[in-house]
Order: C-alpha cells, then sequence, then structure tokens
C-alpha cells in the first residue's frame, strides 16, 4: 500500500510540475510575441508618435497616431493621383 502512495504522489507532482512548465511556455510565448509587435512598429519621422497601417482606396498607406500625419511608401502618391486625374489632387501632383 506504501508504494502505491508514492507512485500516486510522484505522479501527482510531475503533472504538477508538467502544467507549470506549460504555463511557463505560454507566458514566454506571449511576452515574445508582443515584442516583435513593438519591434515591428514604425516612429512618426516628425514626432515620437507611432505609424499605424491604414486603407485609403486599397492603397496602404501610414498614419501617426499623434500628430496624424499621413506618410506614403514609395509609388502609393503614383497611385493615389492616377486614381484622381480629374480632381485638385491629380491636377496639382499629376
Amino acid at each position: 500500500m506504501p508504494l502505491e502512495l508514492d507512485d500516486r504522489g510522484r505522479a501527482l507532482e510531475n503533472e504538477y510540475f508538467r502544467n507549470k512548465e506549460k504555463e511557463l511556455l505560454e507566458k514566454m510565448k506571449a511576452k515574445l510575441a508582443s515584442d516583435e509587435a513593438r519591434a515591428t512598429e514604425i516612429q512618426c519621422p516628425k514626432c515620437d508618435g507611432t505609424l499605424h497601417e491604414t486603407n485609403f482606396e486599397n492603397i496602404k498607406i501610414e498614419v501617426c497616431d499623434k500628430c496624424h500625419g499621413v506618410w506614403l511608401d514609395a509609388g502609393e502618391l503614383a497611385q493615389i493621383t492616377h486614381r484622381d486625374e480629374g480632381g485638385w489632387f491629380g491636377k496639382i501632383f499629376g
């Protein structure tokens, strides 16, 4: 009988530590994911805000969350002016 209790105690102990290790691994994975997300954030060239990607007429542009500045990647201005050839924006930059 005492051997069965010892075996049961070891089994419970092993299960406990397995669960703790699983929790720690999940926490570490979540921390790594948040660190990677922070590393990919782009800082605004004008202020200390963060640029967030926004969809403008199916064109991905970046908008600052603090100064609300709009930043374009290469070729995005040409895409916007090409779509607005008859408007004032297309006349200025077209």
